[in-house]
């Protein structure tokens, strides 16, 4: 008897330090109009890259390249919402992509290369 209550009790312990560690890890959820924020980012580097497209600021394969980018963004934007929340980890990630694809899109409309 005496064992059974020693094994109630580690299983009673077992169950609630299992439920403090899935706690722990619960994602936090991102802002709201975390989304909103990020399709309207991704609407103005759209028009910022068909802007030097028509002033020939871009070549084509610069403009492919960077189209392809937006649309890889766009995504990974949809695989972070696809549980129905943006984590905040999730929203973090997401705009150092953004970032990171706004440098490029200045780089490549500001070098050097003829067209």
């Amino acid at each position: 008897m005496l064992n059974i209550q020693r094994s109630l009790i580690s299983l009673g312990l077992g169950v609630a330090s299992l439920a403090a560690v899935a706690q722990t890890f619960t994602p936090t959820p991102a802002p709201a109009g975390v989304e909103q924020r990020f399709d309207n980012r991704q609407n103005r580097q759209d028009q910022r890259i068909d802007q030097g497209t028509a002033s020939g600021r871009l070549t084509p394969a610069e403009s492919a390249r960077l189209e392809g980018q937006q649309t890889r963004l766009a995504r990974a934007e949809s695989r972070a919402s696809s549980d129905g929340v943006v984590s905040r980890k999730e929203a973090v990630r997401l705009e150092k992509r953004q970032d990171r694809a706004s440098r490029n899109i200045y780089r490549q409309k500001h070098n050097a290369r003829p067209r």
